[in-house]
């Protein structure tokens, strides 16, 4: 290691005690802050409660604090929310207060400091993203226009199965097709494009960056440097990566779909009317004058990372409950024969007229929350939550994975149960009807993708389970659904093998 960095950081290690303990000698003001473990001067809690702040181990914290709680992590103040009482407040009541995002070293790197929507601070910036982005991705009309391609690309994975020798005996690692599926749904709505198969060199290269971005990101390795300023010197080499792989996916985005369409445009122009693909509006918009081109491509950013990879996890995870419970599955394949007969494949308005696979999708998402954090929240200037004082720039984290599991407001709240929904729990839906299920997050800054999430993963658990029984591979009786966790982020540690068998028809 090279001394005088070493040298630096311990003289800034010093100086910035030296400076901590003045000023609170100093400052005259007290606040009521919230409970938590008690802060060491520099460091604050990190070294107590270390780097993985995932949703199990600060639902623990809870457990011992309250519902609210406050970690002094360095210099970064993070409040944690474990109630639907609080998740009301911070997300309904004081939406504005506590509107904003917060970004660590990494996530500004990614997002070009807050260019995009879903990691900006909340004002002008962001309410002209967001309408920007609402009307080409998240209404209706997007769902009925593109609902027959996520069939479309639903049957394929099925034909694909079907005639993969291999998944009816040994089983394949499923994830892989569906990764293309996802990437086929959203790049149709993005650019009317998609990849013929999982070895398209353009799709392998896209798919790889965008795994590097999220396994940068979302790691809890680079946290030591973020919390504590005169350590980031040490994250020098991890910032590094981090901006080449911005730049080549940014690039990649640029010169391989952007300016595609463009030229695409340049031939055969296309009025507002007719617009055939999202990134037709957003162009419209950059040429308007509304974004720049950077905003452009963090649009991009957001989609490929927010809308695919997330209700990928989702839908891996569907798969694995169902294998691990045969009894859900028979249940729920009884239902699809029953309302549409034998071998009639599911359509996303099919999916209205069945409550059971309606709620499989809804238990999936329970017990499983692709972001059990949901998107750190921030308030910009000092604010108040349940008489404690919280600090401008606090990092407000709302465990809404605990909110779904915790056993003070669920019946068994471990088990997949998808019944509960239609019976004590039939009135709770995903759109946060009830702050005790909120996987989408609720009010401002809640996900707009839900629009379309919702029916993709209704359609495509829906075919799988209609076509196949799925079984867990010979020798094993259970998948293993042990949990990756990120900085807000829950997926399958290992992406599992599953037996598809197929039903004749």
């Amino acid at each position: 290691m090279d001394l005088a960095l070493v040298e630096n950081a311990l003289l800034g290690l010093f100086a910035s005690v030296t400076l901590a303990i003045v000023v609170s000698k100093l400052r005259g003001k007290r606040l009521k802050l919230p409970p938590g473990p008690p802060p060491v001067p520099i460091f604050g809690n990190w070294l107590q409660v270390g780097d993985d702040l995932n949703h199990r181990n600060l639902a623990a914290l809870a457990k011992k604090f309250g519902d609210i709680l406050l970690l002094r992590m360095g210099q970064r103040n993070l409040v944690v929310v474990s109630s639907p009482d609080l998740a009301r407040e911070v997300l309904h009541t004081q939406g504005v207060e506590f509107g904003s995002r917060t970004r660590n070293v990494v996530f500004d790197i990614f997002t070009g400091k807050g260019q995009d929507m879903v990691f900006t601070v909340y004002g002008e910036h962001w309410r002209k993203m967001r309408r920007i982005m609402t009307v080409p991705f998240f209404t209706n009309k997007v769902v009925q226009q593109y609902r027959h391609g996520w069939e479309e690309e639903a049957a394929r994975v099925v034909d694909d199965v079907r005639n993969n020798p291999r998944a009816a005996t040994e089983g394949i690692v499923l994830r892989r097709r569906l990764q293309l599926m996802m990437y086929n749904n959203m790049y149709r709505i993005m650019f009317d494009r998609r990849f013929e198969s999982e070895d398209d060199p353009l799709f392998v290269k896209l798919k790889t960056l965008n795994g590097e971005r999220s396994r940068l990101a979302q790691s809890f390795e680079y946290n030591y440097g973020d919390f504590i300023p005169i350590l980031r010197p040490f994250l020098k080499g991890y910032l590094k990566i981090c901006k080449e792989v911005k730049e080549r996916r940014l690039s990649l985005f640029k010169n391989h779909f952007v300016e595609e369409r463009k030229k695409m445009a340049g031939t055969k122009p296309v009025d507002s009317v007719g617009l055939k693909c999202a990134i037709d509006h957003i162009l419209d918009a950059e040429k308007k004058g509304e974004i720049n081109e950077d905003n452009v491509l963090y649009i991009i950013e957001n989609i490929n990372v927010a809308a695919i990879e997330t209700t990928l996890w989702s839908i891996e995870w569907g798969i694995a409950e169902l294998v691990n419970h045969p009894e859900v599955q028979q249940k729920l394949r009884a239902e699809l024969d029953s309302v549409l007969g034998p071998g009639a494949p599911v359509t996303e308005p099919d999916t209205h007229r069945l409550p059971y696979l309606q709620a499989v999708v809804k238990e999936t998402l329970r017990l499983r929350m692709a972001i059990p954090l949901l998107v750190p929240h921030m308030n910009l200037h000092d604010a108040n939550l349940r008489g404690f004082d919280i600090p401008a720039e606090s990092k407000i984290l709302v465990n809404a994975w605990w909110l779904a599991n915790d056993p003070a407001n669920w019946r068994a709240p471990d088990r997949f149960r998808p019944d509960r929904f239609l019976q004590e729990d039939a009135n709770v839906e995903a759109n946060g009807n009830d702050f005790r299920f909120i996987p989408f997050g609720v009010g401002r800054r809640s996900c707009p993708g839900i629009i379309l999430a919702l029916p993709i993963l209704a359609i495509t658990i829906g075919r799988l389970v209609q076509n196949f029984e799925l079984l867990p591979p010979a020798g094993k009786d259970k998948l293993d659904t042990a949990e990756k966790g990120g900085q807000f982020s829950l997926h399958i540690l290992n992406h599992y093998t599953v037996v598809a068998k197929p039903r004749p028809f």
